[in-house]
C-alpha cells in the first residue's frame, strides 16, 4: 500500500522513537490501529539514544522527576495534517506531574497488561490521554495524549491543512511528553486498520547541515524539522 502524503503535524525540531521508517508495526502491535504509528518528541540532542526529553542533570531527573513546564515539547502546538472534519474530541484525562520515569514506565507497563479494549474509543482514554479523531479524504487520523484542557475544536468542526487542534502533552499511557500520530481506515480504534503515511515537506539534519526531504518517512534517529 502506498502512503498516503500529509502535512507534518508539528513546527520546531522533532525526533520519532517509534516510526514505521524504523520497523513495523512501529509499536510492536496492530492493535488500536497502530500499525504504521508515530511518536514524535523534542529532546536534547546533546544525547540522541537516550531521547532525554529534558535538560537538568539525569540522577536528578531519575530521583525527582521533571515538571511538565521543564520537559522539551511540552505545550506546543499540533495542527490539522489535511482539511477534514472533527469526528471525535476527549479532554478532562489529567497529567502526571511531575514526569517521573520510572514510575511512567511502570503505569505504562501496568495499562498494558490490564487494557481493556473498547468499541467506545473515550472507554479507553486511560490509555489514550486526551485525544482527537480527524476525518478527511483518504482516512482517520489520530491524535493521542493531548495536554489537558489545550483541546481547541470539538466534534463537527471543520478544520483546515494547519489549524492548530490541541497541544503536546502527557495523558494517558504517556512516558515523557509527545504527540502520538497515526492513520486509519475507520473512527474505531478496535476495528480499524492502520494506513501508512508519510509527510510531504520537512527537512533533516545530516552531517552538519539541514536538508529537504520530499514525502518522507522519519527513521528512528533522524532530527527532523518544519519551521
Amino acid at each position: 500500500m502506498e502512503p498516503v502524503i500529509i502535512e507534518f503535524p508539528l513546527r520546531g525540531e522533532w525526533i520519532a522513537p517509534n516510526t514505521p521508517g524504523y520497523k513495523v508495526p512501529s509499536h510492536g502491535t496492530d492493535l488500536l490501529a497502530q500499525t504504521y504509528a508515530y511518536d514524535l518528541m523534542q529532546i536534547d540532542w546533546r544525547y540522541p539514544k537516550g531521547f532525554r526529553f529534558f535538560k537538568k542533570p539525569y540522577i536528578s531527573a531519575l530521583l525527582f522527576g521533571v515538571r511538565l513546564n521543564q520537559c522539551l515539547g511540552w505545550s506546543q502546538p499540533i495542527y490539522a495534517p489535511f482539511n477534514g472534519e472533527v469526528i471525535e474530541a476527549e479532554d478532562g484525562i489529567k497529567e502526571r506531574n511531575p514526569v517521573h520515569i520510572v514510575r511512567d514506565m511502570f503505569l505504562v507497563l501496568r495499562n498494558g497488561l490490564f487494557f481493556k479494549p473498547s468499541d467506545i474509543n473515550r472507554e479507553m482514554k486511560s490509555v489514550l490521554g486526551n485525544y482527537i479523531i480527524l476525518k478527511g479524504e483518504h482516512g482517520y487520523a489520530f491524535f493521542a495524549h493531548a495536554r489537558t484542557g489545550s483541546i481547541r475544536v470539538k466534534p463537527g468542526d471543520i478544520v483546515r491543512t494547519g489549524q492548530q487542534l490541541a497541544e503536546i502533552g502527557h495523558s494517558g499511557n504517556s512516558t515523557a511528553p509527545h504527540l502520538h500520530f497515526h492513520l486509519m481506515d475507520g473512527p474505531n480504534l478496535i476495528n480499524a486498520k492502520g494506513v501508512p503515511c508519510c509527510f510531504r515537506e520537512y527537512e533533516l539534519f545530516h552531517d552538519g547541515m539541514w536538508s529537504k526531504i520530499s514525502n518522507g518517512t522519519p527513521n528512528r534517529f533522524d532530527r527532523i524539522r518544519l519551521l
